[in-house]
């Protein structure tokens, strides 16, 4: 049996308030034997001394489309770089996230990914985020792709799944769109709202019918305004909605993002939405079949000059949140792992530093809350 000991660490268990000072994690083959004191270990457990700095849950992000310019959409040898590199950044978990594309070309990739879903627990499954989304505010989706969600449309791709779509973005103000969110509830698939031109009563309809999360706050959708409160206020009034953000300080200002925290910390979901650029350097990439350029890590269209995804990883989200943000760190944390966990089903798996959950662990730097040292089923990733 291999075991080690983390000691004089400072326990973030993924829940907000979940903070145990000068704690023990025991680690048994590659999972969590017990948190608390003054644990009992064999003679030959490896034990770390975590020098009381911040330890937290390996990250999961619920809305990835890729990293070192690669993107999930080109198969099986780029999927496994792309989470290599998001694990290098305490990314333990990812749902893999779709950019639109034609209907038949979509049914194709959902395929190949389940395949790769089912051989891996670390893949939680798929998003498609598209096609059926709103024109207006389509963001860097190819408008020419775009459609109103059919029910056969929705089901052919749902089909494709065979049981590994987790999350499913779509406009649901449009033409079916109800109908659409009701069938994708009834199949087990979270329903979330995004890129959207829902007005207020529109996402109050939308969140009736069963979508349970707001795709990236605030991007791709209607803004706040005194006398059309749109999508995001609707999402903030309903208990039942969680809310993304792309917490890079681009696509969402600071201040905003600390709003939203305080009017709903327990519902706040930090994802990256993260491009083939993530991990790599600036220059020319395509989305889908959009060409790209990305500049000082800010990707946009090449044509038009939307923001075009994002460069971000869960670690610099998460430390974002605390220093740039104001958000403790406990409630950042908890929005990087038990949050989305629960958003999608799987917080009784992923997602906790609790007995018999993946022993996926973060020892953080105390004064940058970036990870120092990094450790993915009970093995440490190397430093380089």
């Amino acid at each position: 049996m291999n075991t080690v000991l983390i000691t004089n660490a400072t326990v973030y268990d993924g829940t907000r308030g979940g903070t145990t000072d000068e704690a023990e994690l025991l680690i048994s083959d590659g999972r969590i034997d017990s948190v608390g004191k003054n644990l009992e270990r064999d003679a030959d457990t490896a034990v770390i001394d975590a020098h009381g700095a911040p330890v937290v849950p390996g990250y999961i992000d619920i809305h990835v489309h890729g990293a070192d310019r690669l993107a999930f959409e080109d198969g099986a040898a780029a999927v496994a770089k792309i989470l290599a590199a998001h694990q290098s950044h305490g990314t333990a978990r990812m749902v893999m996230s779709l950019v639109t594309g034609a209907l038949d070309v979509m049914e194709e990739r959902i395929r190949e990914l389940a395949a790769l879903t089912r051989e891996n627990d670390r893949l939680l499954g798929i998003h498609p985020e598209g096609p059926f989304l709103h024109p207006e505010h389509k963001g860097a989706h190819d408008e020419n792709l775009l459609r109103a969600p059919h029910p056969d449309d929705v089901r052919q791709l749902i089909d494709a799944a065979d049981g590994t779509l987790v999350q499913f973005t779509l406009a649901a103000e449009r033409d079916d769109g109800l109908e659409a969110v009701k069938l994708l509830v009834e199949k087990g698939i979270v329903a979330s709202l995004g890129h959207s031109s829902a007005t207020f009563e529109d996402a109050e309809k939308t969140f009736d019918a069963g979508a349970r999360i707001l795709t990236h706050a605030f991007n791709g959708m209607r803004g706040i305004h005194h006398r059309a409160p749109g999508p995001v206020i609707a999402a903030l009034r309903n208990p039942n909605v969680w809310l993304e953000v792309i917490n890079d300080g681009i696509h969402v200002h600071p201040a905003v993002v600390k709003s939203l925290f305080t009017e709903a910390e327990e519902r706040m979901i930090l994802i990256t939405d993260a491009m083939s650029a993530t991990c790599a350097a600036d220059g020319a990439y395509r989305l889908g079949d959009l060409a790209v350029t990305v500049s000082d890590g800010v990707a946009r269209l090449t044509e038009g000059g939307s923001l075009a995804g994002s460069t971000l990883t869960m670690d610099r989200a998460v430390a974002n949140a605390v220093r740039n943000v104001g958000v403790p760190l406990d409630v950042a944390v908890a929005a990087a792992t038990h949050h989305p966990a629960k958003a999608i089903g799987r917080d009784k798996e992923f997602g906790r530093l609790a007995a018999g959950f993946p022993s996926d662990i973060l020892i953080l730097d105390p004064e940058t809350y970036l990870p120092a040292r990094i450790f993915m089923g009970g093995q440490e990733l190397s430093h380089d």
